[in-house]
């Protein structure tokens, strides 16, 4: 038997499910590169892969003789130490869904199983004259040079992730201030607590000293997420009627921005929104003693398309149109306004494009940072923004001067006072990175790809945050030179 051949064979299997593990997995399923918490295992990751790109190249066209075969043994004891490791750091950051568990069963047995044949060898290549002799594999040898090279390339990625991740916790800690979310500890409810604003805000109410109960679909991933900090229900009927609940947060819908908006979508984005919300209030109804307050989120979209020559602000008044996104923010806001019947106060948070480390913006800026940037469409549409920490600054805001008895019911635009077309936004994040901002993206392809979602893109809404800043609320990021600074 060629236990060489062989084992070069199970490297090639290797790297086939190493593939699918970091594309399936950790870009797509669990996106790592986007959570603070995984730069750890980013970091092993990356040098994991630079060993693996040498091992694949190596191994590929030359055999390790002499000295040589003990640098070889030496990348493989320094894999192994690293990968024990990284099963350590996984398990404390994060939990495995089955499918990653069980590709990562399959790729230590598979790598086991390739180690030991190679080891086979290495005997007879110890003894021979130090050097790398040139062997043939024919297309093997090839396909595991290609390997190497996505193997090596996917290392790059992560490093460059976790090099941004470090520096981002490094400046979140030293910039992180405790919001202050009313005068005692309060319980609280969220809805969408594992999402992009949902963990940001479920640590800052953990910071300011608040009991926080998540309804989640995965209770033991969510409670996973935050080190066990947070109780975890997968249904309002698991909370007893006599528990008090203080203040209500609403933020769980789908990503609205995707896939296409078909007659099945639709029903999805309203069962995420408008089904749940009614639920909630449902849950409120059975509750023995109400919630004091419930803010829900809405969005900018309630007010629909605005024509880029209308330069009027849009406030809390403005009315929605007969589009589906407007239909869609305006069906989700009155069903969180049934809770009113039962004496709970509702405040309706209509988000702009939320910029933070995740959300959006990190796809809006990956063409500036590739010098793709430019005008989308016209580049006139209005685009109105908020910086995460300002809106939950205001979300902390609401909650104090509903304490204070000063918050009335109503729908509160979160948007910047600051909004501007979306070619000086690009310009703005282009500058920011030293980037060029010269590619235009005509509006067809657009509307041929996206369909109706389009107008999330091309058309704009000059919202005005008017009750927020008359209840007291100060920007901490009034415009967006500043915002992406900080982010970029």
């Amino acid at each position: 038997m060629n236990t060489h051949l062989l084992a070069l064979q199970l490297m090639a299997l290797q790297g086939c499910l190493g593939a699918f593990d970091t594309l399936y997995h950790h870009e797509l399923s669990e996106a790592l590169p986007q959570r603070v918490t995984a730069r750890l295992e980013l970091s092993i990751h990356a040098a994991r892969s630079l060993i693996y790109s040498l091992l694949f190249t190596g191994l590929a066209f030359w055999t390790w003789q002499g000295a040589w075969a003990w640098v070889l043994l030496g990348l493989f004891v320094v894999e192994i130490v690293l990968t024990l490791w990284d099963f350590v750091i996984e398990d404390r950051s994060r939990l495995l869904p089955a499918t990653e568990r069980v590709t990562h069963t399959v790729l230590a047995v598979n790598g086991g199983a390739f180690i030991a044949l190679l080891a086979m060898n290495m005997p007879q290549w110890q003894a021979a004259e130090t050097g790398l002799a040139f062997t043939q594999h024919g297309g093997l040898g090839v396909f595991l040079a290609l390997c190497g090279l996505g193997v090596g390339l996917s290392g790059w990625r992560d490093a460059l992730a976790a090099r941004r991740l470090w520096r981002l916790a490094a400046g979140e800690e030293s910039v992180e201030e405790t919001l202050r979310f009313g005068s005692g500890a309060k319980r609280f409810l969220l809805t969408g607590g594992t999402g992009f604003i949902g963990q940001l805000l479920v640590q800052a109410l953990l910071r300011d000293g608040h009991e926080v109960i998540l309804l989640a679909r995965s209770p033991k991933q969510a409670a996973w997420t935050f080190d066990g900090r947070v109780s975890c229900v997968a249904s309002l009927d698991e909370l007893p009627a006599a528990r008090r609940i203080d203040i209500v947060v609403n933020l769980a819908g789908a990503t609205i921005l995707g896939w296409p908006w078909t007659a099945a979508r639709r029903a999805e984005l309203r069962r995420s929104r408008v089904a749940l919300t009614e639920k909630l209030v449902a849950w409120m109804a059975r509750a023995e003693q109400k919630p004091d307050l419930l803010l829900s989120a809405s969005a900018i979209g309630y007010y629909g398309r605005q024509a880029v020559d209308d330069t009027s602000e849009l406030n809390e008044d403005a009315a929605p149109q007969d589009i589906f996104m407007s239909r869609l923010c305006s069906e989700w806001e009155q069903a969180a306004r049934g809770a009113e019947a039962h004496g709970v106060t509702v405040a309706r948070m209509r988000f702009a494009l939320v910029l933070g480390q995740r959300g959006a913006l990190p796809m809006l800026l990956l063409p500036v940072r590739l010098g793709l940037g430019g005008r989308l469409g016209s580049g006139r549409q209005t685009m109105a923004w908020i910086h995460v920490r300002d809106l939950l600054a205001g979300i902390a805001h609401l909650c104090c001067l509903n304490e204070q008895r000063k918050l009335a019911s109503g729908a509160f635009n979160f948007a910047a006072p600051e909004s501007l077309p979306q070619l000086e936004f690009s310009r703005t994040a282009a500058r920011l990175a030293h980037r060029p901002c010269l590619l235009p993206t005509p509006a067809w392809p657009l509307r041929l790809l996206l369909g109706e979602q389009t107008d999330l893109l091309l058309e704009g809404q000059r919202a005005v945050p008017r009750r927020l800043q008359a209840s007291g609320f100060r920007f901490r990021y009034p415009g967006l030179q500043g915002a992406l600074a900080s982010l970029m």
